[in-house]
């Protein structure tokens, strides 16, 4: 507890704070992560690819209706509901400490929570576009598709926004994230390995003396950090 206290102190004493997540954030809501023992990337599947091949461009590209497939059945999960982190972090920004949160996650599940300033650096679920007219879809339109979601307007396919193997990230959404951490005094990594790049490579524009990890394993910044954590982000956010 004296860490947690640390950082109770850390937080009480900043009104600059961003906030940097991945999939860890979500595991208390039930949404499995990727690359821990029970994640995403280490279920024997009936399939004969890999999550990789089947979250690629190439993949919904060519085997549109495999894609669709696996994506409803592993990467949406509708009735998942906010945990102790995401309700926390939309405190401190109500509360004017935090500034923004910088997410690798697709879920929604922090502006579920109320948080305002949210920069979805791999998209979401909850937003589908047709890839030839644009017309936007929910989230309950893909859904409710039987096999391949086909635009209502011009018949084509339906693509989720979120962003796969082999695009690139939304170069604003980059650079509003690098100006957001390079000016905060507090900078809390959660809820990731920080092994994907390019999104692990934001932590290098941290300038300032306050870098707090929390991740249930050790993450390439552990000898940068000024606090780490190993543990349930959510567990520790309740703590505080």
């Amino acid at each position: 507890m004296v860490d947690a206290e640390k950082l109770k102190d850390v937080i009480n004493n900043s009104d600059n704070i961003v906030f940097f997540g991945g999939a860890g954030v979500s595991t208390a809501s039930n949404i499995p992560d990727f690359r821990s023992a029970d994640g995403l990337y280490s279920e024997t599947s009936r399939v004969k690819y890999s999550p990789e091949e089947m979250l690629s461009h190439d993949f919904f590209m060519s085997h549109t209706e495999e894609f669709y497939e696996f994506y409803k059945s592993r990467m949406i999960y509708k009735d998942a509901k906010p945990n102790e982190a995401h309700e926390y972090l939309a405190r401190l920004e109500e509360a004017g400490k935090l500034k923004a949160v910088i997410t690798q996650n697709i879920d929604g599940l922090h502006q579920m929570a109320g948080s305002k300033t949210v920069l979805e650096l791999h998209g979401s679920v909850h937003r589908n576009y047709c890839m030839k007219c644009g017309k936007f879809f929910d989230l309950d339109y893909i859904i409710k598709s039987e096999g391949v979601p086909r635009c209502d307007k011009c018949n084509s396919i339906v693509k989720p926004d979120v962003v796969l193997y082999q695009e690139s990230l939304d170069t604003n959404i980059l650079q509003e994230s690098v100006n957001y951490i390079a000016k905060a005094d507090v900078l809390i990594v959660g809820g990731t390995s920080l092994s994907v790049y390019p999104a692990a490579g934001l932590v290098n524009y941290y300038r300032g003396d306050k870098l707090i990890l929390i991740n249930k394993t050790p993450t390439p910044y552990d000898n940068r950090a000024n606090l780490i954590f190993y543990e349930n982000i959510a567990e520790l956010f309740s703590k505080l």
